[in-house]
């Protein structure tokens, strides 16, 4: 098994060039269709209207599958490495590994139901996949601990844990300020009055 591994180490990095590539693309494309205004819009909303949409979902959902096989990588790297060292519970791991399918689940979701069409699904999506990444990183975050100092220095895991208190901390006021809001379209005019639900 172990023989195979030295061969997927670009799989993570396609992953990021991947995922920001798909970013990028569908911001662009939304921007130079008038979708959305340039400065700082929200992800979801560069992948709401037709042609981005299209591009953003695809994308998207190679995104969830490229990070399912790393997670996978991830697992299997933690299973090898377990057998000689034994730092932690192989039903850990497992739980670690179905967290973060879960929010690959979540990011499928997401690029397949865009904001505005059906935003229930939409924000359950994220909400599935934003958290499950959150628990995800952090429980990545203690295995890592656990592993040191043969299979991780403490540098990388102070990066990691640092990464996972950020991420901790800003999914709170996300939630507190999705909860407020209910989009029902992207474009306002000024004096347009709000339907509030």
């Amino acid at each position: 098994l172990m023989c195979c591994m030295p061969g997927v180490a670009f799989v993570p990095a396609l992953l990021v060039c991947w995922s920001s590539a798909a970013f990028i693309i569908s911001y662009v494309i939304a921007v130079l269709a008038g979708h959305v205004e340039p400065f700082v819009p929200y992800i979801s909303d560069t992948g709401t209207k037709p042609p981005e949409s299209g591009v953003f979902g695809f994308m998207i959902n190679i995104s969830a599958l490229l990070a399912s096989i790393t997670m996978y990588i991830r697992y299997l790297l933690i299973e090898k490495q377990n057998e000689s060292s034994h730092f932690v519970r192989s039903s850990c791991n497992m739980f670690t590994l179905c967290v973060g399918l879960m929010g690959c689940t979540g990011m499928g979701i997401v690029a397949t139901f865009q904001e505005l069409a059906v935003p229930s699904v939409h924000d359950i999506g994220a909400l599935v996949a934003f958290g499950s990444g959150v628990v995800y990183i952090t429980l990545q975050s203690i295995i890592s601990y656990k592993s040191c100092p043969r299979w991780n220095t403490y540098f990388v895991c102070h990066i990691r844990m640092a990464i996972s208190v950020i991420s901790c901390i800003a999914f709170i006021p996300m939630i507190v300020f999705a909860s407020k809001i209910s989009m029902t379209k992207i474009d306002w005019t000024p004096g347009e009055k709000v339907k509030s639900y």
